[in-house]
């Protein structure tokens, strides 16, 4: 079958024929329809992760499609089923295998180009608001407000009850957001105000400046370091906010399946209480190119790709 692959060259990924997927018995064999691309995985194809890129490892973990072959344990949708998944990779391919508990039923009326940018970005944001717990009248401020993940994070909070202040590059980048409910912000300082709950996923100054505008006793999640800037502490410069919580926050550990919280997506993207951000769609054959402009910030939002 045809795949995009990864190479150890300038061009990042490239086309190649792939062995067909071997499902263990607990995974279902999806016909790929879309994919959703992410920043993270252009920083993992060049190495910006510390490790080095396998050549012809196929990527890949957002993917809607249709079940080509149901898993051999009886578990997960019947042959045919619509499907929404969390592949662990080989997701850029025309046929990948995933276990049951990361797929969930896909209804016809979500487009499968928008629901290919919730697995990542929304498990994350879900998770997150869980984490958060109750956040009726909190004032929560969030950095990267305009990525798959903030504005999804945006949505939730607001539908919960915070007050939502959201950083973002420019103003017009953050008109979306502001149609919501949340009010926009491009700087982090005294005019920012104070909050409650922090949501911080840039690292380095950010970090700084955001923590600096926590009320004593208030929250920090820290779920992303998009800057690629290490955060910094100061000991005596927090005195102002002490005493506060610093949570770090891996989007995989979850006490629910992948597919218990897809199935709960598809839901409140069905009701409208969500809104997948799809900044472009394009043909796979497109990919390289898209991924070069969504890690230089020229998407808003997620990007997804279609398999014809």
């Amino acid at each position: 079958m045809k795949a995009l692959t990864a190479t150890a060259d300038d061009r990042v990924i490239t086309f190649a024929e792939v062995a067909e997927p071997a499902p263990a018995a607990g995974q279902a064999v999806i016909a790929v329809d879309a994919f959703s691309v992410n920043r993270g995985d252009f920083f993992a194809l060049t190495g910006v992760y510390g490790t080095d890129p396998e050549p012809g490892h196929v990527p890949g973990q957002d993917v809607t499609g249709r079940v080509l072959h149901a898993a051999a344990d009886g578990t997960g949708p019947a042959v045919g089923t619509r499907v929404i998944a969390h592949a662990a990779g080989g997701g850029w391919a025309e046929r990948v295998a995933v276990t049951t508990d990361a797929i969930a039923e896909l209804p016809e009326g979500l487009p499968a180009t928008a629901a290919a940018t919730l697995p990542l970005a929304g498990l994350t944001a879900l998770r997150l608001i869980r984490r958060a717990g109750d956040l009726n009248g909190k004032r929560l401020l969030i950095t990267g407000a305009t990525g798959g993940v903030g504005h999804l994070v945006v949505e939730l909070a607001l539908a919960a009850g915070a007050t939502v202040t959201a950083v973002t590059a420019t103003r017009e980048r953050g008109q979306r957001l502001a149609d919501f409910g949340a009010r926009i912000i491009t700087e982090i300082d005294e005019n920012a105000g104070q909050f409650d709950l922090i949501m911080e996923s840039v690292g380095g100054d950010t970090f700084t400046a955001a923590l600096g505008r926590l009320v004593p006793g208030g929250t920090v999640i820290w779920f992303g370091q998009a800057g690629r800037e290490p955060i910094r502490l100061d000991f005596f410069a927090l005195f102002g906010v002490t005493p506060f919580t610093l949570h770090h926050f891996p989007h995989w550990v979850s006490d629910r399946t992948d597919a218990e919280d897809l199935a709960e997506l598809v839901r409140l993207a069905g009701t409208g209480v969500i809104h997948p951000e799809l900044g472009r769609t394009a043909d796979w054959a497109e990919t390289a190119t898209v991924l070069t402009d969504l890690v230089n910030r020229r998407i808003r939002g997620n990007a997804a790709l279609t398999i014809a």
